[in-house]
């Protein structure tokens, strides 16, 4: 398991991280202020909590992606004069939008997505498995969807045992962190892809950061795998000229998404 007793760490900031861009960046774990993204083309900042038993308390950032490593943590949200109080377990997870934010007990990790107003959101804890067919072997379950097209989004990735996955990059930062199994990720040794192979473990509570088209991937031998991860962006979900409520609406047979003259123009 990871180390609970760990020290509270200096974060790391934009120009450390990209001003030499590696593919595949381990985080220390710590309370506060782990890692600032703030300049990056969706601007993030990776906050850690309980691993020196600290309360994490965060103030209006946009909006936070939490989740929980091990233990209990309670998760308290003021907002507009309420305060709102969950007790999360092992494996579970938060979306919690605008206004200051309490998390104490347990471990874990809650990312700001600064330019963001999500939907308020509990759920968990994971799944074995994901529910949605991936890459080589690969299964994975949205945690948190995006609310409109574009918008950020929690994933829950799963790898069985025997896993060797095709190297692979994707065009904006991913932030991850091991909830159970071990295996391995490689990446390159130079920057432009080639060089020799360099393999990092993968163990239970590791916190770590993927740089726009870093070069990776993963392996699993005789155990499985489970990594929980924040994508700033996404290419699917709902728009304003195509979801549920008004596609499956009918107005005579006619889906009121292609009658022009009942569409609402703007949302009061």
């Amino acid at each position: 398991m990871f180390d609970k007793d760990c020290v509270v760490m200096e974060s790391y900031v934009y120009e450390e991280l990209y001003g030499g861009r590696k593919h595949f960046l381990s985080i220390s774990s710590g309370d506060g202020m782990l890692v600032d993204l703030s300049e990056d083309k969706h601007p993030t900042r990776l906050y850690g909590w309980g691993y020196t038993g600290e309360t994490l308390n965060l103030s209006n950032e946009g909006t936070y992606f939490g989740f929980v490593v091990d233990g209990q943590t309670d998760v308290i949200s003021y907002h507009a004069g309420f305060e709102l109080a969950f007790t999360l377990a092992k494996g579970m997870y938060f979306c919690v939008p605008a206004g200051p934010l309490s998390i104490r007990g347990g471990c874990g990790i809650a990312i700001a997505s600064l330019n963001y107003r999500g939907m308020f959101m509990v759920g968990g804890p994971i799944e074995k498995k994901g529910r949605l067919r991936y890459m080589d072997g690969c299964s994975d379950s949205l945690l948190i969807p995006p609310t409109i097209k574009g918008d950020p989004c929690l994933n829950h990735l799963h790898f069985p045992p025997g896993i060797s996955q095709t190297r692979h990059t994707h065009p904006s930062i991913r932030i991850g962190v091991v909830t159970s199994g071990m295996g391995h990720c490689e990446v390159p040794e130079n920057e432009d892809g080639t060089g020799e192979v360099i393999k990092i473990p993968l163990t239970p509570g590791q916190i770590f950061i993927i740089p726009p088209e870093g070069h990776h991937s993963f392996f699993t031998k005789d155990n499985t795998l489970d990594i929980v991860a924040y994508h700033p962006d996404s290419d699917i979900g709902p728009t304003h000229d195509d979801h549920p409520m008004v596609n499956r609406t009918y107005v005579n047979g006619r889906s009121a998404r292609n009658i022009e003259e009942i569409r609402t123009k703007v949302i009061l």
